[in-house]
């Protein structure tokens, strides 16, 4: 047998005993392209982004992801598609999402868009072009309807909680304030955008089952800053609660009507600028006793959850700001992560092996228990060894957050303001 054969004979057997798809260090590419198209414009969207620079950083800084042989860094690639901006049609968003996978050349997304509207058309962009998408704010349940009924979205995943999971949350804080006061009278103001209409509603169809009676809804676009006509309807309503469904900054302005009108009623439900830490000194107190929905609990610091305390500090310490938004952040951290993960685990940037891996993800970290199901959805309930957190705080006294739901990491019960005595 000749050299020449004999050396060709050993490379065949080397390429045929190498794993289908694993890259050596010579064939390993310069960076990974990780994209985050959304609305850099909310709080949401920015501090989402910013959680995202936090775990790329980390992970560079320790030498990046090992994919096969390699050690390869994350570039994160961001885009402002302002789908949550009124007036902006989705497929201008859609084209920002586009954009992002041929222009910015993002092999992996993070994030992703703002609006339930815009996720859901964007799906088939990203069924087109195969890029692995792990969504945290958008929170429509049909998300995971689709990925169930066509296999096509196989690259579609979501870390943050969907609309179930807000109703779930909201509806615990029902519970609470009933079985403590006896409060079963219930009004509705929500947001006029397909997430909030379908979480106020199923709240309203499933509360009204279970023995409160919903005295009235209202609906006001996005961008709204008239609230008192409506407020006026609550207290000739006769409302013990009133449960509140946006995530626009607008309706700080119907907390502070609420409280300078003297309502008596409980504050609670699901008020995006009750979520963040400076809400205090921006309401000069006035917001003591309000309940607020956190749908991702560990986007706030959990005394009670310890694993979630390591991010909020590296989050301070980087951004020199606490994290506000109450929802996108912490999951979108996390997201970075378990795509490291997964692409490690798979030794390849191959898209459909990424996904194989993704799927098999099942840790207990900074969220509880994080796992896709078929849905490709984490799911959220109350035991963070089972499930990623939801929960509710209430403002105290002394202007602190205080976590009062699920029972597995609560600091204390409900209680009720002086107005209401």
């Amino acid at each position: 047998m000749t050299k020449s054969i004999v050396v060709y004979l050993l490379a065949v057997s080397l390429v045929m005993i190498m794993p289908v798809g694993q890259v050596n260090a010579a064939d390993a590419p310069r960076e990974i392209i990780l994209g985050v198209p959304t609305s850099l414009g909310t709080l949401e969207g920015k501090q989402s982004h910013m959680a995202a620079v936090l775990a790329v950083e980390e992970i560079n800084k320790k030498g990046g992801v090992k994919v096969g042989d390699a050690k390869v860094p994350f570039r994160i690639e961001a885009l402002d598609i302002r789908d949550a901006s009124p007036g902006v049609p989705v497929p201008e968003a859609l084209l920002g999402l586009q954009k992002i996978i041929l222009e910015k050349k993002a092999q992996f997304i993070v994030v992703g868009p703002f609006r339930s509207e815009a996720i859901l058309a964007g799906m088939d962009i990203i069924a087109k072009y195969k890029t692995p998408m792990l969504a945290t704010i958008a929170a429509s349940p049909g998300y995971g309807a689709k990925i169930l009924k066509d296999p096509k979205y196989k690259y579609c995943f979501r870390v943050g909680a969907d609309g179930r999971h807000m109703v779930g949350g909201i509806i615990s804080s029902l519970f609470m304030l009933k079985q403590k006061f006896g409060f079963n009278k219930v009004y509705i103001l929500n947001q006029d955008v397909a997430i909030m209409r379908a979480v106020a509603k199923i709240v309203k169809d499933v509360a009204g089952g279970k023995g409160f009676d919903i005295l009235g809804t209202e609906r006001f676009p996005t961008g709204s800053t008239q609230f008192s006509s409506a407020l006026m309807k609550v207290k000739a309503s006769g409302a013990q609660i009133i449960l509140s469904v946006f995530d626009m900054p607008e309706c700080a302005i119907m907390v502070k009507q609420t409280y300078a009108m003297k309502l008596p009623v409980a504050l609670t439900g699901f008020a995006q600028p009750m979520t963040h830490p400076n809400a205090w000194k921006t309401f000069d107190g006035n917001i003591a006793g309000v309940i607020n929905l956190m749908v991702e609990l560990s986007n706030m610091p959990l005394k009670n959850w310890p694993k979630s305390l390591a991010f909020h500090e590296a989050f301070n310490k980087r951004w020199g700001i606490p994290v506000g938004a109450g929802k996108g952040p912490a999951p979108t951290y996390e997201s970075v992560y378990i795509l490291k993960t997964a692409i490690e685990r798979a030794g390849s940037l191959d898209p459909d092996a990424v996904v194989s891996e993704l799927e098999k993800t099942d840790y207990v970290g900074l969220l509880g228990r994080t796992r896709f199901n078929k849905a490709h959805q984490v799911p959220y309930g109350s035991d963070p060894n089972e499930t990623a957190l939801v929960g509710n705080f209430q403002w105290s006294k002394k202007g602190e957050r205080v976590v009062v739901s699920p029972k597995s990491v609560a600091e204390a019960g409900v209680w009720l303001p002086d107005y209401m005595k």
